[in-house]
């Protein structure tokens, strides 16, 4: 799929190359690079506060803790998650799992650097790994990115027409490989998503959401059931 959308971009043109915005105007134009800078920084914080404390109200105070809710449909207890140490044989492959790009964060090491260097990084970056789900904590570096911003349509001189994208580090990558790995690992083997989570999941897909829909319409219908009532949790 995003090898398709990639295609449609590029015939569009609508792909974006050059980042840079030489000038904003606000009450006046400003063209001054590191202005601009703080502008996007404040913008770009302004939006995402609202959203933030929105989200965060709850409509049942019951249901803050996200762990409540699983508490509610599920009956049995979840087996306890447990840290296992990793190995340099699976941070080997989930560098390799990397795709090769040069685009880098911060520190300037792209995913094409490590994978070259591999034999070199892999001991001591598997020594961090194992430090970090030990302490059960992320390495603070790891978690700086740089922000850029992404002209969507209008006027490249309207800050409300850009979005943020942040470029975090690749080393970063690997570590939120690691984990995805073991609590997808986990998530899967107890069972804890339902069926109709279709969304973000290994060998499922929008096909099989549309399928499940239109199978479940169909056999209401058969069954002389109401249509309307039946719902689908498609996310």
């Amino acid at each position: 799929m995003k090898s398709t959308w990639k295609i449609i971009n590029n015939e569009k043109g609508t792909t974006q190359y050059d980042i840079s915005v030489p000038s904003l105007v606000m009450n006046e134009k400003i063209m001054n690079q590191k202005k601009i800078a703080n502008l996007f920084n404040n913008y770009f914080l302004s939006v995402a506060d609202p959203i933030n404390v929105e989200n965060n109200k709850a409509k049942n105070s019951s249901m803050v803790n996200p762990v409540n809710c699983l508490f509610k449909y599920y009956s049995k207890p979840f087996a306890t998650l447990n840290w296992q140490y990793t190995s340099t044989y699976k941070i080997g492959k989930i560098i390799g799992s990397l795709k090769s790009k040069n685009i880098s964060g911060y520190d300037e090491i792209s995913n094409h650097i490590i994978k070259v260097s591999s034999p070199y990084v892999i001991s001591p970056l598997t020594y961090i790994c194992n430090a970090a789900l030990s302490s059960g904590g992320f390495p603070g570096r790891l978690k700086y990115a740089i922000v850029k911003s992404i002209f969507k349509k209008g006027s490249k001189q309207d800050i409300s027409n850009y979005r943020p994208i942040s470029l975090l580090t690749s080393f970063s990558k690997v570590f939120e490989k690691l984990i995805y790995n073991r609590l997808y690992t986990h998530i899967e083997t107890n069972s804890i998503l339902v069926q109709e989570q279709f969304g973000f999941r290994m060998q499922h897909s929008t096909e099989q959401a549309a399928f499940s829909l239109i199978s479940g319409v169909l056999m209401a219908m058969n069954n002389n059931q109401i249509v309307e009532g039946i719902f689908y949790d498609l996310q």
